[in-house]
């Protein structure tokens, strides 16, 4: 492994970030590609160590920085890594980036099911790299998961993923449209969780660029009013959750009111609009009352 001067690497970080961009890319790319934490960095400035050892060359990083500045390639798919709660987590074009924002879905599920060693069965539909469904399996190790993705890429990933985090076999995977790949546990789930596209399509035309032409429109575009795949997920939920089973919904920050009422309209009772750290009404859940 490269071992780089202290000082050389201070005055090369300064550099780099001097050309542009944010602290916070910059750090993410040091970190999962050279193995240098912030932290690190700080003893490095402290001059508490003399040298620093990189998994890769400087040359390697700065080449990947400055691809990061003059394409708008996000430093998550340069490096192949996203950090979301505690968790390190592969990912690669074929899945979105996960937000910071959806992290508060695992504190709302953690505080509607309080009991502490309640088996239940949760469902994370269209699961991307896997953040939410893992994130509740090791929350969780008790709970019996199962993520969906109607992209192959998307569960091999999100596959990999769980076996590097966890060695449990709490979260299976299964490869369909929303509800598709789940007949056998139809009147089973418990809890249900879908972060689905919602982005309406006037909104998605004046995306970042940088979102636009690297991240999968199919994991982003929700038709024209946003709300195409947040219909389809809500209108079938009466046929795989439990009588008293939870749904929860992320959507775009206007939708609030109008999911509200679409789960009302489907059986839905005890329905909420929760904010994110941010204030902005992120997420729709409601419990699922069978007639």
């Amino acid at each position: 492994m490269p071992l780089v001067p202290a000082n050389d690497f201070i005055s090369w970080k300064e550099r780099q970030i001097s050309k542009g961009g944010d602290h916070q890319s910059l750090d993410h790319l040091i970190d999962s590609v050279g193995g240098c934490t912030k932290e690190k960095y700080h003893l490095i400035k402290l001059s508490l160590k003399k040298n620093i050892e990189l998994k890769v060359n400087l040359e390697k990083l700065e080449s990947l920085w400055n691809q990061h500045l003059n394409m708008g390639i996000p430093v998550q798919y340069l490096s192949g890594i996203s950090y979301w709660r505690d968790l390190k987590l592969e990912v690669s074009e074929n899945v979105l980036i996960p937000r910071s924002e959806t992290e508060l879905i695992i504190e709302i599920v953690q505080e509607s099911f309080k009991q502490k060693f309640k088996e239940i069965t949760f469902v994370d539909l269209g699961t991307g790299s896997g953040a939410i469904g893992i994130a509740l399996a090791l929350a969780k190790p008790f709970w019996n998961g199962i993520a969906t993705d109607i992209d192959k890429n998307a569960i091999q990933i999100a596959s990999k993923n769980f076996a590097r985090c966890s060695d449990k076999s709490n979260l299976k995977f299964l490869c369909g449209h929303w509800w598709n790949p789940l007949e056998k546990f139809k009147g089973k789930i418990d809890l249900a969780i879908a972060n689905p596209p919602y982005i309406p399509k006037y909104i998605y035309q004046k995306l970042p660029e940088e979102v636009k032409n690297f991240e999968p429109k199919i994991a982003l575009l929700g038709g024209d009013d946003g709300l195409d795949h947040i219909k389809i997920i809500i209108r079938n939920a009466p046929k795989y959750l439990k009588k008293g089973g939870y749904l929860l919904i992320e959507n775009h920050f206007d939708q609030g009111r109008e999911v509200k009422k679409l789960f009302l309209e489907n059986a839905f009772i005890s329905v909420k609009v929760l904010k994110d750290f941010s204030g902005i009404e992120r997420f729709t859940i409601g419990r699922y009352n069978q007639k």
